[in-house]
């Protein structure tokens, strides 16, 4: 079926509808990885975003069970240039749009997703809405320009009861901004102990729990729009170890006096290369975000910088001066082909070894 993409700075694109035949409307973002649509459609830090590929060929080797990043996929919609209605791998199971028509998620293909990922680069994310070929443009041009898509993404996704992952390590209570299920895998092969609970736990409560560390997972939106994670954040720091992923990053930074801002198109994509300054080594890193902590505010702060993007120079990762307290902005547990920041994860367990040590 004929469907179109219509941004809000009025460009339209025609293409064919794939998965549920329904509207639907979001910040229109693009990402540059040539594989990983299967964890990137279930990555809860995309909810209310229509994600454009921008590697032509999309969906050809399949979905399989494995490799989601979470139970209910947050994404609103997917933008492909080609579409494979054939998959050929041996762990496939299902193509792309049948998972989509599973899901209820809906996707167009056939547009130049070069074109509107130039015109993302130039004017910054937009909103856009998929819609069928019938639906007057105008109209819905008007209507993006007047909508305020919701701030409440983190509360979308995260988990509303606490549950537990069972282990015989460090006991680690993970925060869940919108947790993909690759930190609890990470976690889980070091035997680490973990409870997960839901983003508005606060401190007392989490202190309640006698945790060795905790961690701050990756979410969706502003950082500014999670103000109740920053008291949280602050009532932790020096009384347990503490590593921020993501958005965790960020709330790390606000919490201690540093500034966000919005980057004009973000990052995202499989293929990021950070430098690691302590060690003057690159890591080819998985990143999903479209915020980053503002360096020149971190002088005035009880944090380090440890990583820099080195694409545009952006801050990649902190640690606190004084309390047992890190964080990156990359996703370490992704390992999109290299696995070159997993040692995060060691180091973290090295953190919580030597807190306890010196407690004891």
């Amino acid at each position: 079926m004929k469907s179109k993409l219509v941004l809000e700075s009025g460009e339209v694109f025609f293409g064919e509808s794939f998965g549920a035949n329904h509207e639907t409307e979001g910040e229109v973002v693009f990402n540059t990885g040539m594989t990983g649509y299967q964890e990137l459609m279930s990555d809860p830090s995309y909810c209310g975003q229509i994600v454009c590929m921008t590697y032509p060929l999309i969906g050809n080797y399949g979905v399989n069970r494995d490799d989601f990043e979470s139970i209910e996929p947050a994404i609103k919609g997917l933008i492909v240039k080609e579409l494979c209605d054939f998959p050929s791998n041996f762990r496939s199971q299902m193509s792309l749009d049948e998972l989509f028509k599973k899901r209820n998620l809906a996707g167009i293909s056939g547009i130049d997703t070069r074109k509107l990922t130039r015109i993302i680069r130039n004017k910054g994310v937009v909103k856009g809405k998929i819609v069928n070929l019938e639906t007057e443009t105008e109209s819905v041009i008007n209507d993006l320009k007047s909508k305020n898509f919701p701030t409440n993404q983190v509360e979308q996704v995260s988990t509303k009861t606490a549950y537990s992952a069972p282990g015989n390590g460090f006991k680690v209570v993970l925060v869940d901004f919108g947790s993909k299920l690759g930190i609890i895998r990470e976690l889980s092969k070091r035997n680490c102990d973990l409870i997960v609970v839901s983003q508005d736990t606060t401190a007392e409560e989490i202190l309640l729990m006698e945790p060795d560390g905790i961690m701050l997972s990756n979410g969706p939106g502003d950082p500014q729009d999670v103000p109740h994670a920053l008291e949280m954040i602050k009532n932790l720091l020096g009384k347990v170890p503490i590593f921020g992923i993501c958005l965790g990053h960020q709330l790390i930074g606000l919490a201690c006096g540093a500034k966000t801002y919005k980057l004009k198109f973000g990052h995202r994509g499989g293929n990021h290369p950070v430098l690691d300054l302590k060690t003057n080594k690159v890591a080819i890193t998985s990143q999903n975000h479209g915020y980053a902590i503002d360096e020149e505010s971190l002088k005035d702060t009880d944090l380090e910088v440890t990583h820099i993007a080195l694409n545009d120079r952006t801050n990649e990762g902190i640690r606190h001066k004084i309390h047992p307290c890190f964080s990156v902005q990359y996703h370490p547990e992704a390992s999109p082909g290299p696995e070159d920041a997993n040692y995060l994860f060691d180091d973290f367990i090295e953190m919580m070894k030597d807190f306890k040590a010196n407690k004891n």
